[in-house]
């Protein structure tokens, strides 16, 4: 089976109903995604399929037919994407476990809702939990990002 995972193409050896989380993390070493519940309830494993935020735990690989793209693929350490950079900046993250999902949630809705109200963030990001309860912090991190792209 073909991929293209962050802009590369991959051939992969595998069985198609193996969900594309296990394809990432074990046949493709990407490991920004993370096993949280195992069927789509946590957000912890949240990739954008063709741009839209899916649920990487409780999607077969035979499905994916769009690009797909992790967390390591919105951002590098030299350009980090606007959410990435907030989220230091407000220090979202205290164990960091769901972080690399929040993102990519906040990410795929600022790309439909680029000036979100606090009730708008509150609703695309009540799907993904954090166990530490930081989400006065990332609905802050959601704000300041959309600022921030809304200025680039």
């Amino acid at each position: 089976m073909k991929l293209n995972v962050n802009g590369r193409d991959h051939e992969v050896d595998v069985e198609p109903e193996m969900p594309l989380l296990w394809v990432l993390r074990d046949e493709l070493h990407i490991t920004g995604p993370k096993y949280g519940c195992g069927v789509g309830y946590c957000g912890a494993c949240t990739v954008h399929v063709g741009g839209t935020a899916i649920r990487s735990c409780s999607m077969p690989a035979s499905a994916v037919s769009a690009p797909v793209i992790t967390i390591e693929g919105i951002g590098q350490p030299e350009a980090l994407h606007a959410l990435q950079k907030a989220w230091v900046e407000l220090q979202v993250a205290q164990c960091g476990y769901c972080q690399s999902g929040q993102i990519m949630t906040a990410a795929a809705f600022l790309a439909t809702v680029p000036a979100p109200t606090d009730e708008q963030i509150d609703q695309a990001m009540a799907a993904n939990l954090c166990r530490c309860g930081t989400y006065p912090r990332i609905r802050e991190a959601v704000k300041a990002a959309a600022k921030n792209l809304k200025g680039a």
